[in-house]
């Protein structure tokens, strides 16, 4: 038995030798350089594809960093964006974290940032849109703002600022070398910005974004830093404690496989980095508004007056003049500009800003529609298509006979010399039933100074003089002609007119 224990030693030593003298030759026959790595590694093709890879010390290292006290939603996908659920009107802080490394942007040390945080879409077809959205929202909630920092609970911010033309957004600048954290209460709620409210869960996401700045050499801070934002949801008042919850309580059901397909739910938010806000160099500089906003009401109310004084079917009447009648697909981008401003479209000329006249007349209705809005994407439409608006009655009225509008009638070669005249007649259009649109459309036609007009008088049965009231107006047959003659006021000042 031993004997035979030894044979196998024997047998099994003699097979590892010849198994290493079969390997020991491998290679030898091609040099010992043939496969030397420093040698592969220095042809050009492995030197191009190495010079792209980064290098372990030149990971990109953001300057800083922001969490938002808010716990995320366990009911997202592994690989999607984490999702938050604010209350409305809460304070939420988010600290802001300085994360950089020794010797990283040492012309911030022992000086101020600058930080603007904002509220915006996360949907890329509201943020198109994102002025008109806020414009209404405005016009709904008179006085409030969509964001505000709760300033006695916020630490170590300094010069806070907020813009009367950016109700989403506030800035102010801080130390990076100090304890800072910002409190913020978001105030509009998701389902605010969707046509039908079906509650929370169908309402649009929103992103809470920070973008930080440092000093220039004029002392602006305006040179960008780092941005950093996350997706939320805004719920009324303890419905985002209830969307949490629920959202718990379907994970706890699922499966332990399915539960691997989603990410847990973190107790902060982290604020991922991403591009700069395209406005926020100077959204706040100087404490000035951005240039879009500077279309005020004043002007606008400017270029609405021909509107409102035409006496054409389509309001266009004399303002071809100002430049707000046809656009034509020549019109320039500035063309296009003043186009949109004098037609109260003022709030798109942003959106717009490099659209020339071919570029805005190319658009459909579905376009327009879903760029503004139904309304106002119907209403530019229309504009840009020149639909006419149906007056409500037109008249047509004569100034009784005055040479300077009468017009000699030719000889017809019958044998008839006679001079009868043909009387001039002007179509009024009335846009609204009432005596002071009568008025103020005779002035116009005629030429006539309306604070000179006393009263409209419309002559009854025995030549008796009818006062003209918004209820005799309202019952004048469309197309109703009428001869109008002018009489002297009983006090010398102005006059009179009389409709036969």
């Amino acid at each position: 038995m031993a004997w035979v224990l030894k044979m196998d030693e024997v047998i099994e030593s003699g097979l590892v030798h010849d198994f290493d003298a079969s390997l020991s030759g491998i290679g030898q026959e091609l040099g010992a350089g043939a496969y030397s790595m420093s040698d592969v590694l220095a042809l050009p093709i492995f030197k191009q594809e190495d010079s792209s890879l980064p290098q372990e010390n030149e990971t990109k290292h953001p300057p800083f960093q922001y969490v938002m006290c808010a716990a995320t939603s366990p009911a997202v996908k592994l690989y999607d964006e984490t999702l938050t659920y604010l209350n409305q009107g809460q304070s939420y802080e988010i600290r802001m974290l300085d994360n950089r490394k020794a010797g990283d942007i040492p012309e911030i040390n022992g000086k101020l940032v600058k930080s603007i945080i904002r509220v915006v879409f996360h949907d890329r077809r509201l943020q198109y849109t994102e002025h008109q959205q806020l414009e209404g929202w405005k016009w709904n909630r008179p006085g409030d703002r969509l964001l505000d920092l709760d300033i006695p609970m916020s630490v170590g911010v300094i010069d806070i600022k907020t813009n009367p033309s950016q109700l989403n957004a506030v800035e102010f600048l801080w130390d990076p070398t100090k304890c800072t954290s910002a409190f913020i209460q978001v105030h509009c709620i998701s389902t605010e910005f969707t046509p039908r409210k079906h509650g929370g869960e169908k309402g649009v996401p929103f992103r809470i974004q920070v973008d930080t700045f440092k000093q220039t050499e004029n002392g602006e801070y305006t040179d960008h830093l780092h941005s950093a934002s996350c997706q939320i949801k805004v719920f009324k008042p303890k419905g985002a404690d209830r969307k949490q919850k629920t959202d718990r309580e379907k994970m706890e059901k699922r499966t332990a496989h399915e539960k691997e397909k989603y990410q847990p739910s973190y107790d902060t938010t982290v604020l991922t980095e991403c591009s700069p806000w395209p406005d926020a160099p100077t959204t706040f500089v100087n404490n000035s508004p951005t240039p879009a906003p500077t279309f005020t009401s004043a002007q606008h109310n400017t270029y609405s007056i021909p509107d409102s004084n035409s006496s054409s079917p389509n309001h266009q009447g004399d303002g071809t003049s100002q430049g707000s009648g046809d656009l034509h697909s020549s019109a320039t981008i500035q063309e296009t500009q003043q186009w949109l401003l004098k037609n109260r479209f003022s709030t798109y000329t942003r959106l717009f800003s490099n659209f020339s006249g071919a570029d805005l007349l190319k658009l459909t209705r579905e376009d327009l529609v879903q760029i503004c809005g139904p309304a106002d994407g119907i209403r530019l439409y229309n504009a840009l298509k020149s639909r006419s608006v149906r007056p409500r009655l037109t008249i047509y009225v004569c100034q009784e006979p005055l040479r300077s509008i009468e017009l000699e009638r030719q000889d017809t070669g019958s044998g008839d010399s006679s001079n009868g005249a043909i009387y001039v007649y002007h179509a009024i259009y009335l846009e609204e039933m009432a005596a002071s649109e009568v008025t103020r459309k005779l002035a116009l036609a005629f030429n006539i100074p309306l604070h000179q007009i006393n009263q409209v008088y419309r002559q009854g049965p025995t030549g008796i003089h009818i006062l003209v009231s918004d209820q005799m107006v309202q019952n004048f047959q469309d197309e109703s002609c009428f001869l109008f003659a002018t009489i002297k006021a009983e006090n010398g000042e102005g006059f009179h007119i009389i409709l036969k």
